[in-house]
C-alpha cells in the first residue's frame, strides 16, 4: 500500500495493534484482545482519523492471504489450474469436484470474512474520532470502508451463493445470523453502494493525495453495476456504468502490454486495484502480493538472478485457440507466456499446424520461458518482466499492482445491459464493444448481440477475477463449462451443472454455524 512517507510510521505502529490477525484465519476465532482497543489514542487529534482507514486498506491489501484471488477465479473455460496431480484438490475445484475439508475453502471463507470484521473495527475508530475531534471526513472514510465490504461480500456470494451477511462488529453474532439468499446479497451490496456514493471522492482513483488508489465513487458504482448484472437488473447495471462513462475520467490504456506491467499502475483504465510497492529500494519495508503462485515454474530471465514462480495458473488450450481464431495478437501475445511444450501442444491439433510467427517462448521483455512440469503455459496478465523488478528484489512480481476493476469490463458490462434491453444515452453498445476492440487492433462491429458481447469479454478478460466463469453461470451456458483440456489419457471432460455452480460450505464453518448447518441440510 502506497502511502505518504510522513505517515508510514505512525501507520505501521497503530495497525499493528488495531489490525493484527492471528494465524489461524477462522474468524470465529479469533480473540477480543486483537479487536480495536480504546485505550492509548487520542481520539481528539483530527488528523488522525485517517489511521483506522489505512488500517482498514492494509487489511484488504495485504492480510487475506494469497490463496483467496486464485480459488475465486479458477473456475472457467479461460484458464486451468497448473499441476496435474499435484495441489490435487485445487487442481480438482478446476474440474468441478469439490472437497469440503479442503484448506483452501475454509481459509477463504475465514479470511474473507475476518476483513469485514475488520471495516466494522475501523468504522468504530472512525465514529471516535468524529464524536472527539470533529474531523468532517467521517463520512467519506466510512464510505470508503462499505465500498471494501461490499466487494467482501460479493467474493463470498460468488462463491458458496448463500451465505451470512454480518450487521455488526461481533464476531459472535455470526453465530445466530439468519442465512440470506444469493440475490439478497446481491441486492444488500447493491443498497450499501447507494449509501456510499455520495459521500466519495469524484476523482480517478489516481488524484487521490491521502490513499493513492484508494477507492472512489467510480468504484462503488462498478461494484454496483456488477451486483445488479448477477441481479439481471440491466437498466440498474446501464444508469451505473453511464455514470461511469459521464465522467470521463477514465479511458483505455492504449498499450495492452504494458497495462498489466508497472507501466499500468494507477493508469487512466484502473478503477480499483489493490497498491503494492517496494518503495523502489533494493531492500527493507515493502508490500506485496504473492504472484509467485500464478509464475511459471522454469525460465530464463533477461535480469539473472529473478526467481520463476509455482506454475499453478495458466490459460486454457480452449481460449488459446479461441484468440486464434478470431485473428488476435495483441491480447494473446500479452495474456500468454508459451513454453516450447505449450507451442507443441496446440500443434498436435491439425486446425493449429501452422502458428503465427510472434508466438514464441520468449516473451516481447526478453524473458525465456522454460518447459516446466505444471503446465503448457503461463499467465502474462500475472508476469512482471525481470527487467521491471526493482535491482535487487528478485521475487516474481515483486511489487507488482493487483487490478480489480478496468474500465474496459466497465465498457462490456455496459454493452451487455443494452443487448438484454436496457437504455443509455451515454453510448451504445456497439461504441462500447468498438472502443475495446480498437485498442486490440480489431475491426469495429455493428448491431451486436449479446452472444458478441459474451466473446468480447472473454477475449478481454480472460483469467481475471473469474469474470468468464460467472457469465457463462449469469446464462446458464454449462456446455462451454463442460470441455478438455488434456494432459494425459485419464484427464477427460469437464463435467459442468447446475449442482456445480457453488461451492459446498466448508466443513469447518458447518460445524461451528448452527444456521449455515441447518441450511445447507435443508437443501
Amino acid at each position: 500500500m502506497k502511502l505518504n512517507k510522513n505517515h508510514i510510521t505512525k501507520f505501521l505502529a497503530i495497525t499493528f495493534v488495531v489490525f493484527s490477525i492471528t494465524a489461524c484465519h477462522d474468524v470465529l476465532d479469533e480473540p477480543f484482545e486483537n479487536r480495536v482497543p480504546t485505550e492509548g489514542v487520542d481520539y481528539t487529534v483530527a488528523q488522525d482519523m485517517i489511521l483506522p482507514l489505512y488500517g482498514a486498506y492494509s487489511q484488504f491489501y495485504q492480510k487475506r492471504g494469497w490463496e483467496g484471488i486464485p480459488l475465486l477465479s479458477v473456475r472457467g473455460d479461460d484458464v486451468n489450474a497448473g499441476g496435474y496431480g499435484d495441489a490435487q484438490p485445487f487442481f480438482m475445484t478446476d474440474r468441478y469436484v469439490y472437497d469440503q475439508g479442503y484448506w483452501m475453502y475454509n481459509s477463504l471463507w475465514g479470511l474473507e470474512y475476518t476483513t469485514i470484521f475488520r471495516m466494522f473495527d475501523a468504522v468504530e475508530q472512525i465514529e471516535l474520532y468524529r464524536e472527539n475531534s470533529g474531523n468532517p471526513n467521517a463520512d467519506q472514510y466510512i464510505a470508503e470502508t462499505k465500498v471494501l465490504k461490499g466487494w467482501l461480500l460479493r467474493n463470498l456470494a460468488r462463491t458458496w451463493g448463500d451465505i451470512l451477511i454480518p450487521k455488526t462488529s461481533d464476531p459472535a453474532d455470526m453465530l445466530v445470523a439468519e442465512v440470506s439468499s444469493y440475490d439478497e446479497v446481491m441486492l444488500y451490496i447493491s443498497d450499501l453502494m447507494d449509501e456510499a456514493i455520495d459521500d466519495l471522492p469524484d476523482m480517478h482513483p489516481n488524484q487521490r493525495t491521502d490513499v493513492a488508489g484508494g477507492v472512489t465513487k467510480y468504484a462503488a458504482l462498478a461494484l454496483k453495476a456488477m451486483v445488479n448484472l448477477e441481479l439481471k437488473n440491466f437498466q440498474k447495471v446501464a444508469d451505473a456504468t453511464s455514470q461511469i462513462i459521464k465522467s470521463n475520467k477514465f479511458s483505455l490504456y492504449s498499450d495492452y502490454y504494458e497495462l498489466f506491467k508497472k507501466d499500468g499502475e494507477l493508469c487512466s483504465e484502473n478503477i480499483f486495484e489493490l497498491q503494492f510497492s517496494d518503495y523502489g529500494q533494493s531492500s527493507g519495508p515493502q508490500e506485496s502480493y504473492l504472484f509467485a503462485f500464478y509464475g511459471t515454474q522454469n525460465w530464463t530471465p533477461k535480469v539473472e538472478g529473478a526467481k520463476s514462480g509455482w506454475g499453478f495458473w495458466e490459460p486454457s488450450i480452449k481460449w488459446i485457440k479461441f484468440m486464434l481464431d478470431r485473428g488476435e495478437n495483441e491480447r494473446l501475445q500479452t495474456s500468454v507466456l508459451f513454453t516450447n511444450k505449450g507451442i507443441n501442444k496446440i500443434k498436435e491439433d491439425p486446425n493449429y499446424s501452422s502458428l503465427p510467427a510472434w508466438i514464441s517462448s520468449t516473451t516481447p521483455s526478453g524473458d525465456i520461458i522454460n518447459d516446466y512440469p505444471r503446465g503448457n503455459f503461463g499467465s502474462g496478465k500475472h508476469y512482471l518482466p525481470s527487467d521491471q523488478l526493482t535491482p535487487g528484489r528478485t521475487n516474481y512480481g515483486n511489487g507488482k499492482n493487483y487490478t480489480l476493476i478496468r474500465y474496459a469490463e466497465i465498457l462490456l458490462i455496459h454493452a451487455e445491459a443494452l443487448t438484454q434491453g436496457a437504455t443509455s444515452t451515454e453510448m451504445s453498445a456497439d461504441e462500447a464493444v468498438n472502443l475495446v476492440r480498437s485498442r486490440a487492433s480489431l475491426t469495429p462491429i455493428s448491431g451486436v448481440s449479446l452472444e458478441q458481447v459474451l466473446d468480447e469479454k472473454f477475449a478481454e478478460l480472460a483469467m481475471e477475477f473469474g469474470s468468464r466463469y460467472y457469465d457463462m453461470v449469469r446464462y446458464e451456458k454449462y456446455d462451454e463449462l463442460s470441455y478438455s483440456d488434456r494432459y494425459d489419457e485419464s484427464d477427460g471432460v469437464r463435467e459442468f451443472n447446475a449442482e456445480k455452480v457453488f461451492l459446498p460450505y466448508p466443513l469447518a464453518q458447518l460445524d461451528q454455524l448452527p444456521n449455515l448447518r441447518a441450511h445447507a441440510n435443508g437443501k
